[in-house]
């Protein structure tokens, strides 16, 4: 690192989100990106880094914003991307390459009609195609396919994995942001419309509008501004690209654990100092690997885990307190990296984790990501 420089996020900023017509995913990006420089008392002019996700022209949007930024970067729209952007703004500015960075990502998918399945798929591209004639048309059908290994190979029930979704749309309730805030019970899970077996539309994540932003800078300059800084005391990346057209059989176990430990071990801390888990919660399996793969339930059992109660509020692990993809919106990440934010500086209300110091995100792809905020630089 250069100066022994370390990272923290100064400000946060989001839209409403749901059907929003008439806004671009730049008119979104751009309403994301003031909210939070105003949230870190920031003008623009003070950033010289920006990220943009999602957004289709970051010379477009520069253009707009009317800036001109020394380093620039756009990223494909992959949910994935939201921890690589935040693992390389902790970089730019740890390395003196950037004083300050801004994350943007803008999305306008449920307003363009955007979908991810079917014969027309397109949102990840065409390299799955191939296997479209045998079902797996979507994202979804590649994660049932997992569970239903899960469920054959460890005994996992339908009943176990419901707890994730039942439990997020809890705490969804005490969000006035969440799209989704109607609590459903078992009953309501189990009869809900089945989509691909095992996986019912509650364990779906929600396609809307919407947009976020944060400001990435060294936790010495954040210090002296507007909010409290919440620095990101540990970020690592594993990619498992070999054979990833296929559902992986270890669940993405591997490559989530290094992931987690070498968080964990740049941080200085272990997953037993973690207060709240914000996790990747694009399909219900997606968390039950997850926690298996960062070592949260034994593994094998995260459905078991799971209906002890452990993720709700006032449990051993908090997770998704805003709701997550589930209830929330499918802000691909970048939403709850930013409750991981407002938990660590109290500004959740009735959601807030008590005494919440230290918060982990992680996600479970073909690029497994680790985050750790904390409240404290060491």
């Amino acid at each position: 690192m250069s100066g022994n420089i370390t990272a923290a996020v100064c400000g946060v900023g989001t839209t409403d989100y749901g059907r929003l017509p008439g806004q671009s995913a730049y008119d979104l990006g751009l309403q994301a990106l003031r909210a939070a420089l105003d949230d870190a008392g920031l003008a623009l002019s003070e950033v010289d880094g920006l990220i943009v996700n999602r957004i289709p022209s970051y010379q477009r949007f520069a253009e707009l914003a009317g800036h001109d930024p020394d380093y620039v970067l756009t990223t494909p729209g992959q949910g994935r991307f939201s921890g690589i952007c935040i693992d390389t703004a902790k970089a730019l500015v740890e390395s003196g390459r950037c004083r300050t960075v801004a994350l943007v990502y803008g999305n306008s998918g449920r307003s363009d009609g955007m979908t991810y399945g079917g014969k027309d798929e397109s949102a990840y591209g065409s390299e799955g195609r191939m296997w479209f004639p045998c079902g797996m048309t979507s994202p979804g059908a590649f994660h049932a396919l997992m569970m239903q290994r899960h469920m054959h190979e460890f005994g996992t029930t339908p009943e176990q994995m419901a707890h994730v979704p039942i439990t997020f749309r809890r705490h969804a309730a005490h969000n006035p942001k969440a799209v989704m805030r109607e609590e459903f019970d078992l009953d309501g899970y189990m009869n809900a419309r089945p989509i691909c077996d095992p996986l019912k539309l509650l364990d779906y994540c929600l396609i809307n509008d919407g947009g976020a932003a944060l400001i990435v800078t060294g936790a010495d300059r954040a210090a002296d501004l507007r909010k409290p800084p919440v620095h990101i005391r540990g970020s690592a990346l594993r990619t498992a690209f070999a054979g990833s057209t296929f559902p992986p059989e270890d669940y993405w176990y591997a490559p989530l654990n290094e992931a987690a430990m070498r968080g964990f071990a740049e941080a200085g801390l272990d997953r037993s100092d973690m207060d709240a888990l914000m996790v990747y919660d694009n399909f219900t399996p997606a968390v039950l690997f997850s926690l298996e793969g960062c070592g949260y339930a034994p593994r094998g059992e995260s459905g078991a885990w799971v209906s002890e109660g452990h993720l709700s509020l006032g449990g051993s692990l908090p997770a998704n307190t805003s709701g997550g993809h589930l209830s929330e919106s499918y802000l691909q990440g970048w939403a709850l990296n930013i409750e991981a934010v407002l938990q660590i500086r109290g500004e959740c209300g009735a959601r807030q984790v008590a005494g919440a110091r230290n918060v982990h995100y992680v996600a479970a792809a073909p690029v497994c990501s680790s985050i750790v905020y904390s409240g404290d630089a060491s």
